[in-house]
């Protein structure tokens, strides 16, 4: 069975996700574990980290994942802002460790005003400071997420996540989360049967199938190659749901989570988007 689920919000206390994600029909899901546009936030309560333990094992949800702030940006030039960024993503890893997250997914940041080479070194060095004397376990990994190609923004690339993967490999648990949306609007073909093979031989040669942990699920409102990442739902943008159901078939990927990041314009949007990726999946 595919783990297929949702991101969804943590109103009312980090637990109320994993009702939320029962409530959608899923068997995995996502969530911020702070608001993802403000530096501070507060620990863990024990008492909800056991909670939510409690409730997973009671729905059968299995792994699931936690998405890091958007404003941490750990290769940027401005010496004030990767230090607030390496602070930050310490706190995301201890809230993710505390919460029992089997991964925490980030962006690796923009190098607006370097090279992009010194965007991967300072990149690699903030995530090994921010980790710096946590035991992380066995069973947690920082997944570094492509994205969709704007200018100056680090792993737009299967080859940048590669190198940055490289570079952590010894000093962090570091793994993958390829995004549809970002994957197509970066200029990789998942849509025809030809281009999605091709780019499964590039996932193959950069990054490795085992490394790819989650897949964020979105269809796009922009057109292939654009640079332009406006999440759609399933089966209703350019890649379309033909693309979906070819991924969530593919045996290479047996062991990935599934998790769609598609609006929320009405209620019931959230079931809508996993049920469909679950009949894709089963049929």
């Amino acid at each position: 069975m595919r783990r297929i689920g949702v991101h969804v919000g943590v109103a009312g206390g980090c637990w109320t996700a994993v009702n939320r994600a029962a409530e959608a029909g899923a068997n995995t899901f996502q969530i911020f574990s702070s608001s993802p546009r403000a530096w501070k936030s507060a620990p863990v309560k024990p008492e909800d980290a056991a909670r939510m333990t409690s409730l997973r094992a009671e729905y059968g949800i299995g792994p699931y994942s936690i998405h890091a702030s958007y404003l941490i940006n750990l290769c940027s030039q401005t010496e004030s802002v990767r230090e607030n960024s390496i602070i930050g993503f310490r706190g995301e890893v201890e809230r993710a460790l505390a919460l029992g997250a089997a991964y925490l997914v980030l962006h690796p940041g923009s190098w607006n005003g370097l090279t992009r080479d010194e965007g991967l070194r300072l990149a690699a060095q903030s995530i090994e400071r921010a980790i710096d004397g946590i035991d992380c376990g066995s069973d947690f990994h920082i997944l570094i997420e492509n994205t969709a190609g704007a200018e100056f923004s680090l792993g737009s690339k299967l080859e940048q996540v590669a190198e940055l993967v490289e570079l952590l490999r010894r000093s962090a648990p570091v793994a993958v989360c390829l995004d549809t949306c970002h994957t197509h609007v970066a200029g990789y073909d998942i849509v025809s049967a030809d281009g999605y093979t091709e780019t499964m031989i590039l996932v193959e040669q950069t990054i490795g199938f085992e490394a790819v942990k989650v897949w964020h699920c979105n269809d796009a409102k922009a057109p292939f190659a654009s640079k332009l990442d406006r999440h759609e739902h399933i089966g209703e943008g350019t890649i379309g749901a033909e693309a979906f159901r070819r991924l969530l078939h593919d045996q290479r990927f047996a062991h990935a989570l599934f998790i769609a990041e598609t609006p929320v314009d009405n209620p019931g949007d959230e079931a809508r988007n996993v049920g469909l990726l679950r009949t894709l999946a089963a049929g």
